[in-house]
């Protein structure tokens, strides 16, 4: 799920106006990339379009347009900021930033949104914006107006089209003083799916970091007494951890869906090795990390081989587990280690080329969600 998303449900709810900011169009470098999103209401400001100046002009201008809800609820504005010249940052690009004011009828399509990333299914909204006629939107060229506050749309993507984008479109008729600047954004699900395997200091230390990434974590263990109290899990914060005292934890192996990433840290040596080879017989993860030490790797190198497991796909397993050059083996380290590591498999799969030091997955087998008919969803 969109971090955004749910925050934005949560203050909409309870009858706050909020204004959702979105950069729409990068020109050059810029702090953040199209599609990042920042809400801002008027005591605070959650989540980050990339900090410092562009930032506090960002939450100056959304703090206008709430303003202008008073007369205008649903309030729209387009603003271009040069980050060099006019903003002092050393990015040296530039930025159009997309500001749209909220309220407890927009909970429709955002509640829409929300159930179909939550499917797994990308979505493209629709935002229209009232624009001049002279070229790149900016501050003096697209103020609010409630004519040009159409309704959002929720649309399918097309065939084949699954990876996030946000592109700005100038529908204007030729010749005419003023047109219709579009925001169309593809919203893709960001949040990868983990098992963890192993209840104890490191597996702990790991679910308070995984706590924080845009994941789904399936966190297993045969001894319900190796994990916190309810108390103790509420106060980790962590809310895409759900816990699984399993006796039979290979079952969270076959019940994963593919692209699945697999971290296995348990008290037991044996049941690493069976956690292995489930793991490398089904061969579609992004990921597979194992604790342990050099030594290990050699022993279950050889003895997965003995079970019949394929030696390409032996070394998919990152065993010792962590990125290069780190030698602390405090919990928390080994932690922040490891997190850092499925992140770069994670990011190294999406962008289609191998992570620091993973084998090919060519032939794993892993299969992409099938994409719906194109089609207008909803509207509001």
């Amino acid at each position: 799920m969109q971090a955004w998303l749910t925050d934005l449900q949560h203050l909409l709810a309870h009858g706050d106006a909020a204004v959702l900011v979105t950069v729409a169009r990068v020109e050059g470098s810029a702090p953040r990339e199209a599609g990042t999103k920042m809400i801002v209401t008027r005591e605070a400001a959650r989540h980050t379009i990339g900090g410092g100046h562009l930032e506090w002009k960002a939450i100056e201008t959304a703090r206008q347009v709430l303003r202008d809800g008073m007369r205008t609820p649903h309030a729209r504005r387009l603003e271009r900021f040069a980050l060099g010249p006019s903003l002092g940052q050393c990015c040296g690009g530039a930025v159009v930033l997309a500001f749209e004011r909220l309220d407890v009828s927009d909970l429709g399509w955002l509640a829409t949104l929300a159930r179909r990333l939550a499917a797994g299914a990308s979505t493209v909204r629709s935002v229209s914006f009232r624009s001049s006629r002279n070229g790149t939107p900016s501050g003096a060229d697209v103020a609010a107006d409630a004519a040009a506050a159409s309704a959002v749309m929720l649309s399918e993507p097309e065939p084949g089209v699954e990876t996030p984008d946000c592109l700005l479109w100038d529908t204007g008729a030729p010749g005419h003083s003023e047109g219709t600047v579009l925001l169309t954004e593809t919203i893709a699900p960001n949040d990868f799916p983990v098992v963890l395997f192993g209840a104890g200091h490191v597996g702990a230390a790991l679910v308070r970091v995984l706590g924080t990434l845009p994941c789904r974590v399936r966190w297993v263990d045969e001894r319900d007494a190796a994990f916190p109290s309810p108390e103790a899990f509420a106060a980790l914060g962590a809310p895409n951890v759900a816990i699984d005292a399993n006796d039979a934890p290979d079952e969270a192996i076959d019940a994963a869906p593919p692209g699945t990433s697999f971290i296995v840290m348990t008290h037991d040596h044996s049941r690493d090795l069976d956690l292995a080879e489930r793991i490398l017989r089904r061969g579609d993860f992004v990921f597979f990390g194992m604790i342990g030490s050099h030594t290990k790797r050699k022993q279950f190198e050889h003895r997965l081989a003995a079970r019949g497991i394929d030696p390409l796909q032996i070394a998919r397993m990152r065993c010792p587990l962590g990125v290069d050059g780190i030698v602390d083996k405090s919990p928390e380290v080994i932690a922040i280690s490891a997190a850092a590591q499925l992140l770069q498999a994670i990011e190294a799969a999406a962008a289609g080329v191998h992570a620091p030091g993973q084998a090919s997955v060519a032939a794993s087998g892993a299969s992409a969600p099938d994409t719906a008919a194109p089609g207008t969803i909803h509207s509001a």
